[in-house]
């Protein structure tokens, strides 16, 4: 799975996202869990609803690139 922690800017989450993607097609898709596009929707609202222990509420509330990009990864697991 691609890393999500050097995603800071658009053009890196927009690389991310390629490398995510290249990730399935490679044979990735074997190993996630929510293959199919159905799963990994519900698998990404799973997430981006759910509350990071080691985080505080500021750092969950506020909306960066990064986040993004760790919702995104998080989904393809996530259920």
């Amino acid at each position: 799975m691609a890393d999500s922690s050097g995603v800071l800017t658009r053009d890196d989450f927009a690389g991310f996202l390629q490398r995510v993607l290249a990730d399935f097609r490679s044979g990735g898709s074997s190993e996630w869990e929510n293959d199919t596009l159905e799963r990994f929707l519900d698998g990404l609202a799973a997430f981006a609803c759910a509350r990071e222990v080691d985080r505080n509420a500021d750092e969950q509330e506020t909306a960066t690139w990064r986040l993004f990009a760790e919702i995104v990864a998080a989904a393809t697991g996530y259920e």
